[in-house]
């Protein structure tokens, strides 16, 4: 069983940088797709951007490409996604997943089958 945990979130202003992290343990997640979705009360849970097991295709909603940059270091086990120029309506919980199933990286919450327990990340304006 993977359990996977996040963390780097904070409070940031409006226009900065956060780097979030999320380490896998019990077991490998080289072969898995990974991901980061966020979730609001307003807007519920998000597709934000994954990357394929090694690295080589990467997906990224509309509303953060350009500014955001997932990636990986399977020797660590251990995914990223560097955030630039924040705005208000990235202030969300951010989760990492992973899905075990090879394949086309999926953009929605149901393919997943591993999630952390949630980092919170708060722009002011």
């Amino acid at each position: 069983q993977v359990q996977l945990v996040e963390s780097g979130g904070g409070l940031v202003q409006a226009g900065g940088s956060l780097r979030l992290s999320c380490a896998a343990s019990g077991g490998t997640i080289v072969t898995y797709t990974m991901a980061w979705f966020r979730q609001t009360p307003e807007k519920g849970r998000e597709f934000v951007a994954n990357i394929n097991w090694y690295g080589g295709t990467t997906n990224y909603a509309d509303s953060v490409r350009a500014r955001f940059t997932i990636s990986r270091d399977n020797a660590r086990n251990t995914i990223y996604l560097d955030m630039n120029r924040m705005k208000s309506e990235d202030t969300a919980v951010y989760y990492c997943a992973a899905d075990r199933q090879p394949g086309i990286p999926s953009r929605t919450a149901e393919a997943y089958d591993y999630w952390g327990q949630g980092t919170q990340v708060t722009v002011s304006s």
